[in-house]
């Protein structure tokens, strides 16, 4: 059982930062995948970013890629999320998802077998 604990989310104006951090409860050799996720009021869940931890490939969104960066730390057992330019349709539940096995598919939720609590991020204009 891996647990992931977010940290980070807050309230910033548009046009600024923030970063999130999900830290794993286990070493990250188990995780073969990490992704973030994030869900507006109203909406489905919807994909934002993923690592893979062996390779250090990255995947994005078309809305966040250029001002998302996700990242990881195998030292910290902990994944990133670097979020610049930030707009008001970035306003959501962010969550750390981490997958066990490789999928083929890496924009879905179905494709993650751990998730987050969650960290809110309001994006103000």
């Amino acid at each position: 059982q891996v647990q992931l604990v977010e940290s980070g989310g807050g309230l910033v104006q548009a046009g600024g930062s923030l970063r999130l951090s999900c830290a794993a409860s286990r070493g990250t050799f188990s995780i073969h995948r990490s992704g973030w996720f994030r869900q507006a009021p109203g909406k489905e869940r919807e994909f934002v970013a993923a690592i893979t931890w062996n390779s250090g490939s990255t995947y994005y969104a078309d809305s966040v890629k250029g001002r998302f960066t996700i990242s990881r730390d195998d030292d910290q057992n902990t994944v990133y999320l670097q979020m610049n330019t930030l707009k008001p349709e970035d306003t959501a539940v962010y969550y750390c998802a981490a997958a066990h096995f490789p999928r083929t598919v890496v924009d879905n939720t179905g494709s993650y077998d751990y998730w987050g609590q969650g960290t809110q991020v309001t994006v103000s204009s």
